[in-house]
């Protein structure tokens, strides 16, 4: 962490009369030298600065040779010194100054000269440097760099029998000999400077891969197309926080194009419908252009429209693979009732329940029943009780409010989770489903899912000992109902309740015509 080591800073404050000497001249200069090492200290940590000038960057010499070349760049060290490479330097590698095999750093250090020498004749008193040149010295170094004083330029896990430095062949592993800038640190900055077209660009990109991922993920359960997702959400948010630019995105697509490559691993292993697919192999072989590129490391604003290129084939691919599943779903025509009225009167209803109702003024017709206690009733509607605690069968004679009495033959459960399936639905509109019930055992509450949506929890609120009989209601929305089948799922949350239910019914409001 950067300290503030100065505890009083004062300017020079000039005025009439003012007689300076050279050492108030020396304090008004090293007022603002410091300030400014504290700026870069305290704001941007040191480093180099990718892309200025030609970025530092070491690469090694043709035909072998035991040297290599810095390029020209601009760093900070950790005592907030400008450090400045203003022309290409050769530096000679001499294995005779190490005792090898070592890891060998090459650094630069801040170093202050004094120039321009003058003395005046008149008077030998008056004489001194009127300049002092900033600039660095790049050397070779068998210990660690120390950031507070010197910037990391590269390294070498150089061998004994070294004939030559090379470039490595893969930059993320590089093998001895072989220049390793994996640990050059960079420079912060504060803000992108990316031009604002390019921004929307790499957003557009991104908006469109969160489509196609989102749908492989949530809809197809391809898991690793989630990372993907989440690699992309990521990236949209730096970019919105406007930390985003040449210095840092290239390391960040990467991370994405190695969770497009394990998605592409899982999809050839478990996914044949779309592996099989000649526009996934052309999505693969983007990817592949993109990660051999990245070996290269020449990262550019025309490496990094090279790599929105290749991402736009992959897009126009995958969503050609996925087309119809892309397609915006038509809207439903929604048709509603008022619910509430309904509801309550047919929780006391003893009478059958027939193939059309009109209760509170509203017309319903009967799509499906289901008997909990039938074998083929419950095959057909793929009924089943899972991870219970407890279940048995139960017949009961009871009473409804209005007195009359009804027989009948139902299951209880307590614990796990009742499914089952409604046929014969007619999408965008509510459906009731409706169970009979002994209400002596209620005071309930279930988790509900329909059709894969997390639904308001079922309540069953109350009990009555005397009139046990209920028909308890829960309307699942219309804007839930897309498909002819209504997949449920009940699941008890209330501790040491049983639910018990026996004949169901599933109905829905019809239109007057």
């Amino acid at each position: 962490m950067a300290e503030i080591t100065e505890r009083n800073y004062r300017r020079l404050n000039f005025f009439r009369g003012f007689r300076t000497t050279e050492k108030d001249w020396n304090d008004g200069e090293r007022y603002h030298v410091e300030k400014r090492r504290l700026h870069n200290r305290m704001m941007h940590g040191p480093g180099v600065v990718p892309h200025a000038l030609g970025g530092m960057r070491v690469s090694a010499r043709s035909q072998g040779q035991l040297a290599v070349e810095v390029q020209s760049g601009y760093a900070v060290d950790g005592q907030g010194n400008d450090i400045f490479l203003w022309e290409p330097e050769i530096k000679q590698f001499n294995p005779n100054d190490f005792k090898l095999p070592a890891t060998v750093y090459l650094v630069g250090r801040y170093i202050e000269e004094f120039t321009d020498f003058i003395s005046y004749k008149e008077n030998l008193d008056f004489k001194g440097h009127r300049k002092i040149a900033e600039s660095v010295k790049v050397e070779w170094s068998v210990t660690e760099p120390d950031l507070h004083t010197e910037v990391e330029l590269a390294r070498m896990n150089v061998s004994k029998d070294i004939k030559r430095i090379l470039d490595p062949k893969d930059a993320f592993n590089p093998q001895p000999n072989e220049i390793d800038l994996r640990f050059v640190p960079v420079a912060g900055i504060v803000g992108s400077f990316l031009n604002p077209q390019m921004l929307w660009e790499i957003m557009e990109m991104i908006r469109r891969s969160k489509q196609v991922y989102a749908l492989m993920f949530h809809q197809m359960r391809i898991l690793p197309a989630a990372d993907v997702l989440h690699g992309f959400i990521t990236l949209e948010m730096l970019i919105h926080a406007q930390l985003v630019d040449l210095r840092n995105i290239f390391n960040l697509y990467l991370i994405i194009l190695n969770h497009q490559w394990a998605m592409i691993q899982e999809i050839e292993t478990n996914v044949p419908q779309i592996s099989s697919q000649r526009d996934f192999a052309n999505f693969k072989k983007q990817i592949e252009i993109s990660l051999q590129r990245y070996q290269e490391r020449h990262f550019s604003m025309d490496f990094l429209n090279g790599l929105m290129s290749y991402q736009g084939e992959c897009h126009k691919f995958m969503e050609t693979i996925f087309q119809k599943q892309l397609k915006p779903a038509k809207k439903l025509d929604v048709k509603t009732t008022d619910t509430s009225a309904v509801v309550e009167n047919i929780k006391v209803r003893s009478a059958p329940f027939e193939e059309r109702l009109n209760i509170e003024g509203q017309d319903m017709v009967l799509i499906d029943t289901i008997d909990p206690i039938d074998a083929d009733s419950e095959k057909n509607h793929n009924w089943r009780i899972t991870g219970e605690r407890d279940k048995y069968r139960t017949r009961q004679k009871l009473k409804y409010p209005d007195g009359a009495t009804v027989e009948d033959a139902g299951v209880a459960f307590e614990g796990g989770q009742l499914e089952f399936e409604v046929k014969n639905v007619e999408p965008g509109k509510d459906v009731y489903v409706v169970w009979r019930m002994d209400y002596v055992h209620g005071d309930w509450e279930a988790e509900v899912e329909a059709n894969d949506k997390r639904l308001a929890n079922c309540i069953c609120a109350g009990s009555d000992r005397k009139a046990r009989w209920r028909n308890w209601v829960y309307v699942v929305p219309a804007e839930y109902l897309r498909e002819v089948t209504l997949r449920m799922k009940f699941k008890p949350v209330t501790a040491d309740r049983d639910i018990n239910v026996f004949k169901m019914w599933a109905y829905q409001p019809v239109k007057r015509g």
